[in-house]
């Protein structure tokens, strides 16, 4: 029984670990786009779409505001988007986004992570060859019920879909860069509210590994995702 209940502990805290992680990002995401667009989410497309992604995830309407007051305030500093690209063990390429308010620490704890992992930091632009930035609007599929697939990436095209998948529960849909806030108005217009919208690094090749290598690389992966200034890590692990 102890066992058994340790076992369940231990779930827990780690839910809810990652709910908190999501949340501190979900935080600066906000500051981010109150900093550059204002307070007013009718004005601020942004702040919008960071507040939709925010219920998406079940985080608090109190904790929304309290962002949203804080990033209003003189005292709030501002975060900086720095983005990092290297390659971790067996030269897989890794990508990391990250918002801080002390880029020398960032750059630091990115590097340490690299190098305690057998990885290295590579030079901004180093891996465009490797991955394509694109928006991707989730949803879930009881949101969209009301409507047939094949009707709605028809609907969609001239609004800039590329694609759409999907899987046991989520419905995706994929355009390019300049295309993301084009396909966020049509969503709007067609009263279609994503799970989540986001502007993702999609890679165009992939590394295959067996099991022992790709632990390695999920090594470095969990020590970038658990670092505070670090919102997103894409890689090119199959």
């Amino acid at each position: 029984m102890g066992r058994v209940f340790e076992k369940r502990k231990h779930k827990m805290f780690a839910r809810f670990d990652r709910m908190a992680k999501q949340f501190t990002k979900l935080g600066k995401e906000i500051a981010i786009a109150v900093k550059q667009g204002g307070d007013n989410p009718d004005n601020n497309p942004r702040l919008r779409t960071a507040i939709q992604n925010a219920k998406g995830v079940n985080m608090p309407k109190d904790r929304v505001e309290a962002a949203i007051k804080r990033a209003t305030s003189k005292g709030e500093g501002n975060f900086e988007e720095i983005r990092y690209e290297g390659y971790g063990p067996h030269a897989v390429a890794i990508l990391v986004e990250t918002a801080t308010d002390n880029g020398t620490r960032t750059v630091a704890n990115v590097r340490m992570h690299f190098n305690k992992c057998g990885g290295s930091v590579g030079k901004t632009g180093s891996l465009d060859f490797v991955f394509t930035r694109k928006g991707v609007f989730a949803f879930d599929k009881a949101g969209l019920a009301a409507w047939d697939l094949e009707e709605l990436e028809l609907e969609l095209i001239d609004h800039g879909l590329e694609d759409l998948a999907v899987d046991d529960e989520l419905v995706y849909l994929y355009t390019a860069f300049t295309d993301f806030g084009t396909m966020q108005k049509a969503l709007e217009e067609l009263k279609l509210e994503a799970k989540s919208a986001e502007l993702q690094y999609i890679p165009s090749t992939y590394v295959d590994l067996d099991e022992e290598q790709a632990k390695d690389v999920l090594d470095l992966i969990d020590r970038l995702e658990g670092d505070d200034d670090v919102q997103n890590v894409y890689h090119n692990l199959r």
